[in-house]
């Protein structure tokens, strides 16, 4: 269905089954053990049928991201939280297929330099952070210092605060820096959205069975992903209390299913779609005194030989 057959207002409805079930706006009283893995919303597909729609999803999404670039006025940024092997990369590669490089830019954070430990721990982040008109993409992100160093809390050490202030209610404090953050950011015109891919316990292991039973996999596993398995539980209540301490209507968390690599890729084109949709973008309207340059300057090419 080519995207002019649709208003904006009918785009936004068609993919309100996708993402409605899955957004979390408000944090009080969010559960992850409400929210399953391995939800499809009762849908049934082929790989050729996932990919087809798929394939809609990211043609609208070129189109929006293009008219995003001409305005030059909002931003948007993609924040992509997850276990491992929950597909992040595999997400957004096939999502994001049809954006223009140009105007998008992927950050994959790993562990911060000795010049990134002397700042403040949003400091590296903020430098990241989209400009106008392009499309950000953070590949995990500052959430990591409320989840990794939560659960590894070793690694505090290395980020040079002073001792008086580690206390116990650090990572509150760090949950409310976040929230401030984002509250920033989107009433500078940056629109925020966060999306934890739900994988289960289960459907972890055997993913990292495939990498290591399928030579051509073998790169993508690391001893240390099974090590951190042994924190799966801390991981899953430190990921709780940080949804719960940062979803708004603003800056919205999806907890996307992970188990079904299909349906989280399309959960995932929905809720951008969704949002740039909302965002009604349009190309620059050309102004009288432009139309005249533009009418002199096909009367010159025409003169030329």
């Amino acid at each position: 269905m080519a995207r002019s057959v649709m208003t904006r207002s009918e785009i936004v409805d068609a993919v309100k089954k996708y993402t409605d079930p899955f957004r979390v706006q408000k944090g009080r009283g969010f559960r992850l053990k409400d929210f399953d893995p391995g939800d499809t919303l009762g849908l049934k597909m082929n790989k050729q049928e996932a990919s087809r729609l798929l394939q809609r999803g990211s043609e609208w999404l070129a189109m929006e991201q293009d008219m995003l670039y001409a305005q030059d006025s909002w931003s948007v940024l993609l924040v992509f939280q997850a276990m491992d092997a929950a597909g992040k990369d595999s997400t957004i590669k096939h999502v994001m297929s049809r954006v223009n490089p140009q105007g998008c830019d992927v950050f994959s954070f790993k562990q911060p330099s000795s010049k990134e430990l002397s700042h403040d721990f949003l400091w590296r982040y903020a430098q990241m952070a989209p400009r106008r008109g392009r499309i950000g993409i953070f590949n995990r992100s500052y959430y990591e210092e409320t989840l990794v160093v939560r659960v590894h809390q070793q690694l505090l050490k290395a980020q040079k605060i002073p001792a008086e202030l580690v206390g116990r209610n650090i990572w509150d404090e760090r949950l409310a820096d976040i929230a401030r953050f984002e509250d920033y950011l989107t009433r500078q015109g940056t629109v925020i959205l966060k999306f934890y891919l739900n994988l289960s316990y289960e459907e972890q292991k055997k993913r990292f069975m495939q990498r290591l039973d399928r030579p051509e996999k073998n790169w993508k596993f690391s001893a240390s992903d099974v090590r951190e398995r042994r924190y799966w539980a801390d991981y899953m209540k430190a990921y709780e209390e940080a949804i719960r301490a940062t979803a708004s209507k603003a800056a919205p968390w999806f907890v996307v299913p992970a188990d079904n690599k299909w349906f989280t890729r399309l959960v995932v084109a929905a809720a951008i779609v969704e949002a740039m949709e909302k965002l009604n973008l349009e190309y620059p309207k050309v102004s009288l005194e432009q139309m005249k340059d533009l009418a002199a300057a096909r009367a010159e090419l025409k003169q030329q030989k």
